[in-house]
């Protein structure tokens, strides 16, 4: 982000993320912050990086009560968060089961749009759009889930859809069928991939996922791509019974998730193999 302030927004809604994603509700953070002494960014830059990471913590009513700031030639900021869960209802990655509906909360193409925004190859209104994205809080759809009861979640974030797809598999012994046509994805996502601003983690999280993902032959190059591109603030990804998905989807509605997309469904593969299909 070349903006000081959607840089820090987008940091403390990433690092807020993790807390969502297992039914928490965070209540404190530290900010960790990088930034050179010396050099041509201005100090107000940084003032506006926290300012960014404030206010966004306080969007989640997150108080930050302090932290710890490093000389670093490369910009840097996160928040370390503490969150409060009750023992029974902890949200786990491993818990997914056969039937299950699979829902993701966000769209995805973010890794492959900020690639773009690097290369300035992307217009203001894209922009826009993928800062809006990324700084939204998963705060709403983690309220939902709890609303509901579901059996797994994790957020997608570096991995890419399939790669934290897999963790789940993995840690659930059980296997994954995705609709590709159901799977929501930035427009701008497609003609930057054909240009080539596909981020270099791609390729690491494709080797992660190759053993074990079968895709449809019909897809092309560029649709695969999108699935294990690596995301900054991704959104949820619920595993909930068949029975309860239609009021996860009621209950992200009103609290005005816009990406509610019921993107395939939990089978029994000891393998913990993913196919992805297109139909």
């Amino acid at each position: 982000m070349d903006d000081p302030y959607d840089f820090g927004a987008i940091a403390a809604a990433n690092a807020l993320s993790d807390v969502y994603a297992m039914g928490g509700r965070p209540i404190i953070a530290l900010n960790i912050a990088g930034f050179p002494t010396s050099g041509p960014l201005p100090l107000s830059a940084l003032g506006l990086i926290l300012k960014g990471g404030a206010e966004k913590a306080a969007e989640a009513g997150v108080s930050i009560v302090g932290g710890h700031t490093v000389d670093d030639q490369e910009p840097k900021y996160g928040l370390s968060v503490t969150g409060l869960i009750h023992p029974s209802r902890v949200i786990r990655n491993d818990g997914a089961k056969p039937g299950d509906d699979i829902v993701l909360t966000k769209p995805l193409g973010i890794g492959v749009i900020t690639t773009g925004i690097k290369r300035k190859l992307v217009t203001e209104a894209t922009v826009r759009e993928v800062v809006a994205v990324m700084s939204m809080l998963n705060r709403a759809a983690c309220e939902a889930m709890l609303e509901v009861g579901v059996d797994a979640c994790t957020d997608v974030t570096g991995y890419g859809l399939l790669g934290h797809l897999r963790e789940v598999t993995l840690g659930s012994g059980v296997g994954a069928r995705l609709n590709f046509e159901r799977i929501p994805v930035l427009s701008a996502t497609w003609d930057l991939i054909k240009q080539g601003a596909v981020p270099g983690g791609a390729a690491r999280n494709l080797d992660f996922v190759s053993e074990a993902t079968s895709f449809d032959p019909g897809l092309t190059d560029q649709q695969r791509t999108a699935l294990y591109d690596p995301q900054t603030s991704g959104g949820l990804l619920i595993f909930v019974p068949k029975q309860r998905t239609a009021k996860l989807l009621s209950a992200l509605e009103r609290r005005g998730v816009p990406t509610r997309a019921v993107i395939g469904e939990v089978v029994e593969d000891a393998a913990a193999r993913i196919w992805v299909e297109r139909k």
